[in-house]
This record gives C-alpha cells, structure tokens and sequence, in this order.
C-alpha cells in the first residue's frame, strides 16, 4: 500500500505543481498585456505626448495651427493659464468651463477633472497649460491614469485567460487520469482475474512495480494451493475407490447369497445402495474440483443439442424410471437445428443431474420437461418439475452459496447440492450461465444458457 500511496501521492503533487505554475504565468501574461494596452491605446495621443508637444509649440500669444489641428483630431480642448489664473488663449474650450481660476481651483482640477472632463496638466515658464479629453475618455488615479476604452476590452482578455486556464487544466487532468489508469489498470485486471481462481502475471516497472510483485506472488500461493488441494482431493478419490469397490462387491455377494439371513441381506442391499452414492459423490467431488480450478480437459466438437437431449431421454427411459415420473420434451422449430461447441459428455451430465435433482426432491413423483429454444444464436436448455419447488429462502441460499449442500436424512441423500454445483461448473466452462427460478409447490425451474461464443450456426 505505501507504494500505490507514493504512486498517487506523486501524481497529486505533479497537479499542484502545474495549478502553480499556471497561475504564475497567468500573472505574467496579465501584467505584460494589461501594460501593452495601455501603451497601444495612448500612442501619440496619451496625454503625456500630448502635453509636450503642446507646450513646444504654444506661447503666450498663441498655439501654432498645426498643433490646433491635432488636438482637434483627437478631440481634445486646451487652455492656457497665466500666474493668476487667467486665460492666455483657449482651444475648443466648452461653455460650461470657466476661462479663469483660482489657486485652490488649480490645485484641484490638475490632479483630477474638470465638468467631468479628465484634463492633464503642463507647468511652463509662461504659465499652466491644460488639456481637457473628452468625457468618459479617461479614469484618472491619484498615481496614474488609465483609458476607459483599454479597461472595457480588459474583461474579454480576463476572461479568454480563464478559458485557456480551463482547457489547460482539463488536458492536465485528463491526460494524467489515462496515464494513472493505464498504469493501474493490469493490476486491477490481475485482482478480478485472481478473485475468479486464476493465476496471473503482472509485468509493471516502475513506482507500482512491488504491488505487481505481490500479486504475483498472491496469484503463486493461490495455485499452489490450489493444486494441493485438486491434487489432494482427486487422491482421496482415487484411494477411495478401491475399498469402496470391495464394500461394493462383498455386499452384492452377500444380498445375492441365498442362504443368508433376509434381514442381513436387506442390510447388504441398503450398504450396495450407499455404496453406489458415495461413488458417485467421490466422482462428482472430483469432477468439479477438477473444473474449478480448470484441471479438467474439454474435449469440445460441434454437437446438435436437439439430437443430445432425444439421446438423453431415450436413454433415461431404457433405464426403467418410476412410472411415477413423467419425462417429456420440447423443441422450438428455431432451435431444431441449433448446435453447440461443447464437450457433449459433460453437458448430458448437467442435464442428467438437473433431472436427478428433480426426482431426489420429489420421491413421490412428478413432471419433468426438458426443453430447447434459441434467442439470436444463443440456445437455452430449460430442465423444470412441477414438483413441491423451492422456499425464497433455499433458492436464496441456492442463489448466493455455490457450494450450498443440504442432507435430508442419514442415509446421504442430497438435494440440489453438489450436482448443482457441478452443473454450475460444465456450463461455466462453456462460458454459460445457470438461472434457477423457483416457489413452493410451483415446481423448480432451471435455465441453462449457453454464450454466443460458443454457439455457432444452425446447421442447414
């Protein structure tokens, strides 16, 4: 985990460090546009060239014509003040400003306005030149001064600023999430791929390097342990096998021996009886041991599965079943024809322990109906009773324990335990699902669905 948590840490610290940076050149632009505004805006007209070029060309007795035509270009009035405040000469001078002023009045309007006119102010060896700009023209400060027209523009520049800081923080963000997903994704491919009992391999260097390591070796002692216990279980049913076999043939002989007492071959009846089921229990076990952890090999070839199921039946009813269970069975037209890659032998063993699991759980009989349907090339095995069916809570406990078993009395007879596990298991190993639907005393029914990739064309 202190590896993940640098690797993130690191990630976090590199987004910051881009936020900081983004900002500090953020204030840069801004400082340098905001001034090369104002500087493109005033040019020739700012007031400070304005007011040289003024006072060169101006005397007490007059402003030269060629000056008066600039100011006039720009819009701009002048009035030139004596020592006492009085006019020398005035340029477009409005009517609502005076032509004389005060000392105080001076003092005032140089750093400010006059009738709401922004004027500017040159000190001359003859007297006070003044320039008035047009209203609304300037905002004047105590330190500087600044053009309306430049500061109406500043919001739009403001704003794209903001719109480039956006999309630089959106590509920062988005580019450092498929790095940091690229990078995390095999490991969490590896976890998911290691939760379903599979081994992985993990190949990352770099900062995540040590939790591929651990996953890797997590994914090491998972199969090992695995096969231990694969291994463990098919010895136990190999050692099983030859002893039960002799408890197998000693009880057969005694049962058939008839000179021996009828309750002791009674007995040996019921222990040939059990015999057979923990047989066939030891296989089952073995069997779905070996699917899941994928030691069991499939030997899969295209199978008709409407030709299975007719197979099936058929042989079920030579064996010679109760009369107190009726098997039918059903073919769409569709699904005539539908075929499956699959191992043939295991799928006759789901379907035979689905109908086994129905005739356990109903010992007094009932309707069994085997049926097949295709949905878009994906064909559907349905096996359902209408028997005694299924509590909400058994089919919950069917539902979220894979392994679920119950024993019904002493004498090992199993209902929908292990035989569903296995079915779970071969249609697993097809790429299928199983659906269990079922109510109390509305029968059990048992959906095996098959996966499009397996599935192939109908047959013609």
């Amino acid at each position: 985990m202190r590896s993940f948590a640098s690797y993130i840490s690191k990630h976090l610290a590199s987004f910051v460090a881009f936020i900081l940076i983004l900002l500090f050149l953020n204030t840069v632009v801004y400082s340098l546009t905001f001034q090369k505004i104002m500087t493109e805006d005033y040019r020739n007209s700012s007031p400070q060239s304005m007011l040289e070029m003024t006072a060169d060309a101006a005397t007490p007795e007059q402003l030269s014509d060629n000056m008066i035509q600039k100011l006039r270009q720009n819009h701009i009035w002048a009035i030139y003040l004596n020592a006492n405040g009085q006019s020398y000469w005035s340029v477009d001078l409005p009517d609502e400003v005076p032509e004389s002023y005060t000392i105080q009045d001076v003092a005032l309007f140089s750093k400010g306005y006059i009738e709401d006119y922004p004027v500017f102010v040159w000190n001359t060896n003859d007297g006070l030149l003044v320039l008035g700009y047009p209203k609304d023209s300037y905002t004047k400060l105590t330190s500087n001064y600044y053009s309306i027209a430049a500061l109406r523009r500043l919001p739009i520049f403001v704003l794209g600023m903001l719109g480039l800081d956006v999309l630089c923080l959106f590509c920062a963000y988005y580019f450092s999430k498929r790095k940091i997903i690229r990078n995390i994704e095999p490991i969490v491919s590896a976890v998911e791929t290691l939760g379903d009992g599979k081994p992985v391999s993990v190949c990352i260097s770099g900062e995540l390097s040590k939790i591929a390591n651990s996953v890797n070796k997590a994914s090491s002692i998972l199969n090992r342990q695995n096969e231990a216990r694969a291994n463990w279980i098919s010895g136990v049913s190999h050692d099983i096998r030859t002893p039960l076999s002799m408890i197998m043939g000693y009880a057969n002989r005694i049962a058939e021996n008839e000179s021996a007492n009828k309750t002791i071959r009674e007995q040996a009846e019921i222990v040939q009886k059990q015999s057979v089921k923990i047989k066939e229990l030891v296989q089952d076990l073995n069997l779905v041991s070996q699917l899941e952890y994928e030691m069991q090999p499939l030997h899969k070839e295209v199978v008709r599965l409407s030709k299975l199921l007719r197979s099936y039946v058929a042989d079920l009813l030579n064996t010679g079943i109760s009369d107190s269970y009726i098997i039918g069975i059903q073919i769409d037209s569709d699904a005539e024809n539908a075929v499956l890659e699959c191992d043939a032998r295991l799928i006759s063993r789901a379907v035979n322990n689905l109908v086994q699991n129905s005739m356990k759980h109903n010992p007094l009989g009932c309707r069994i109906l085997l049926s097949l349907s295709q949905t878009k090339n994906i064909p559907q095995l349905i096996v359902q009773d209408d028997g005694v069916g299924l509590s909400e809570k058994k089919l919950q406990e069917l539902k979220e324990k894979p392994h679920y078993l119950e024993c019904t009395d002493e004498r090992l007879d199993l209902r929908h335990g292990l035989g569903l596990v296995l079915v779970r298991q071969i249609v697993a190993a097809h790429g299928g699902t199983m659906t269990i639907d079922s109510k109390i005393n509305c029968g059990c029914k048992i959906t095996l669905i098959f996966s499009s990739t397996d599935s192939i064309q109908n047959l013609t």
